[in-house]
């Protein structure tokens, strides 16, 4: 029997890969690494790959590239990424947002997508002080928009967790429970949603 102190072997029938969405504050960071530390899995962080392969910040390549080749290649990245085995995957806020990288991850063999829900004044009180490490942030007029636009995006995800009320600990015990108890012979979207 495994301790609380010691990481478990990860779900027998589960998934082999947990990948996290939401929109930005909604601790996709923060809960990604207490996940995988629980399944004794590693944590990769879509948008720190991504800056590291085009040697510089997010920031920079949205200004220097503009948005939509950013997601072509956020897009090339995390299909590279999806395919890796015992994975905890934080994506960008607006990945979802790209049909093909939507497809991928819904349909991908034991691939648990979940969605960490969020209010946006959640959002905003979590994020304050960040709009220059967050080109979407910083652009106040468009935020509310891009985050009604993107919510119905996140939550085709094969579970919904809300965040508001519950620490980062609390948010991945319930990731590591759904991933524990759902068998994921292969994945479908729609399925239905915790809150």
């Amino acid at each position: 029997m495994t301790s609380p102190a010691e990481p478990k072997s990860g779900p027998k029938t589960g998934p082999r890969r947990i990948v996290l969405t939401g929109f930005m504050g909604s601790g996709k960071t923060t809960v990604g690494p207490l996940v995988a530390q629980s399944l004794g899995w590693r944590f990769v962080d879509a948008d720190d790959v991504i800056a590291e392969e085009a040697r510089c910040t997010i920031p920079e390549l949205f200004q220097r590239e503009g948005e939509a080749a950013f997601r072509e290649r956020e897009s090339a990245v995390i299909a590279r990424l999806a395919g890796g085995d015992r994975l905890v995957l934080a994506l960008g806020g607006g990945a979802i947002e790209t049909e093909a990288t939507r497809s991928l991850l819904l349909r991908a063999p034991q691939t648990l997508l979940v969605h960490l829900q969020v209010e946006l004044p959640t959002t905003l009180a979590r994020c304050r002080g960040t709009e220059q490490l967050r080109p979407v942030l910083a652009d106040q007029a468009n935020l509310a928009g891009r985050y009604q636009r993107r919510l119905p995006l996140y939550q085709i995800a094969h579970l919904s967790i809300a965040v508001d009320r519950l620490t980062p600990e609390e948010v991945a015990d319930a990731v590591v429970r759904a991933a524990e108890c759902r068998p994921l012979h292969g994945s479908t979207p729609n399925s239905p949603h915790a809150s």
